[in-house]
């Protein structure tokens, strides 16, 4: 029982650290196009791949006898397939409803339910799975025989897990933050958006007090490290977002494509009816506007 425990560890560590690599490299060459340090997570894990490596191994044990090799291995497949999109969906109804953050998208997407999963990334997963049972699970069979003969290694698994739950205290407390602005302003929050905009402002801002000269380099792994308050942040990113939308719906937005680059310095490039307007900042004397102003404003 403890070895088979041990061997579930190893599967969600070797899982978790492979899966947070391909995402990362997704974000930077496919979605995003930029380096952003995905999941809700701060390490280079994702638990999602790790629940998903988990899931696959063991299903790859299931018995299928249908008298026919290829048979059994498309069922296996199909099964793998099933449970992944399952997981994804279960993973992401937590969230969006336990924690009001919404941690991927699928809404543009067609044939999606709630935007938490469709067809095209079920087919992935189940490519996912065909590729694992097909090619790659002779390999974690090997590596798990090798962790069962060297539990030494086991040392380095405990070590990951302490990381870990240190890592996921410090996220849920964060989360805490997120989800009570989200809750007082009726919204979801999209985490990568959050990322991202956190990441442009300090990138771009030109910080003007005198004690800051230099740009803060924005943190790959702790994307909500700044020198401002996370209220403040989620405050003015949603305040964009709403700017955004509301320029897009009035077709508003054509010259303004650089609204991502900057949260510090928002709108004050004036576009559109903001021309010649004070800043929210200039005319609250300095302090940051709350969200209900932010609303008012707009109308």
């Amino acid at each position: 029982m403890a070895q088979s425990l041990l061997e579930l560890a190893f599967l969600f560590f070797v899982g978790s650290c492979l899966g947070w690599c391909l995402e990362v490299l997704f974000r930077r060459f496919f979605s995003a196009k930029k380096w952003i340090n995905p999941g809700f997570l701060t390490g280079p894990y994702l638990p999602l791949y790790g629940f998903g490596l988990t899931f696959m191994y063991g299903v790859s044990y299931i018995p299928v006898h249908t008298g026919a090799a290829w048979a059994d291995k498309l069922i296996l497949i199909l099964i793998a397939g099933v449970m992944l999109t399952a997981l994804e969906y279960v993973a992401g109804i937590i969230f969006i409803k336990g924690m009001k953050i919404k941690l991927w998208d699928y809404s543009s997407r067609p044939g999606n339910i709630q935007g938490i999963i469709c067809p095209l990334f079920s087919f992935f997963w189940t490519a996912a799975a065909a590729i694992y049972i097909l090619f790659i699970h002779r390999f974690i069979t090997g590596w798990v025989g090798w962790f069962v003969n060297h539990m030494g290694f086991a040392f380095f698994v405990g070590l990951f897990f302490g990381v870990f739950i240190v890592d996921l205290a410090h996220s849920l407390n964060l989360s805490v933050k997120i989800r009570k602005f989200a809750k007082e302003n009726h919204i979801v929050i999209s985490f990568e958006k959050l990322k991202e905009s956190i990441k442009d402002g300090i990138e771009n801002a030109k910080v003007k007090a005198a004690d800051r000269h230099k740009k803060m380099k924005a943190s790959f792994l702790f994307a909500f490290k700044s020198v401002r308050p996370l209220q403040e942040l989620l405050t003015e990113y949603w305040t964009l977002r709403q700017k955004n939308s509301v320029r897009k719906d009035s077709g508003d937005d054509k010259g303004c494509g650089k609204d991502k680059v900057a949260i510090n310095s928002q709108i004050e490039s004036g576009c559109g009816e903001n021309d010649g307007k004070k800043s929210p900042r200039d005319e609250n004397g300095g302090e940051e506007p709350d969200l209900q102003s932010g609303r008012a404003e707009e109308k």
